[in-house]
């Protein structure tokens, strides 16, 4: 009788001869489904873009384009304007085609109000949609010739 105690007390306090994983099996569960479930919240854009589509390219797009070069006049398709006339072709264009896309391509240099005051002209004028033009760096080689810095 003496060695049936004992084997009682020792699997209480020796070594554990199983696991139950089903606990650990539910929560990994239910983790998998709430990653799943962010997931698909977190790829939703945060900005909403207007963005063309490629696959209707019968569809030419006009765009009104707006250049700001450090020094000179303002550029608007090509031609030289002064700002009191930009609203003024801006609303023209936009009533020769509702779909109108503004183009702003501002030099660098050109301070940061100038830009907003362009942006805000356009806007007075009816013109909802407006993007801003950018050169990657490798498309402008003599880039660095310019701005007089060389590596």
């Amino acid at each position: 009788m003496a060695s049936t105690g004992q084997s009682a007390r020792s699997r209480r306090g020796g070594i554990i001869e199983g696991i139950n994983v089903t606990p650990l099996v539910d929560i990994t569960l239910v983790l998998l489904i709430i990653f799943i479930v962010t997931a698909k919240i977190v790829v939703a854009p945060a900005v909403p873009l207007d963005l063309p589509h490629a696959s209707q390219s019968e569809q030419l797009q006009t765009v009104l384009s707006v250049v700001l070069p450090a020094e000179g006049p303002m550029q608007v398709d090509g031609s030289a304007i002064d700002d009191a006339a930009l609203r003024e072709r801006a609303g023209a264009a936009l009533s020769r085609d509702p779909q109108l896309r503004a183009v702003i391509q501002a030099d660098r240099v050109v301070p940061h109000g100038r830009v907003m005051t362009v942006l805000d002209t356009l806007k007075a004028a009816g013109i909802a949609r407006v993007a801003f033009g950018a050169v990657r760096p490798e498309a402008e080689p003599h880039a660095a010739e310019r701005t007089g810095h060389h590596d």
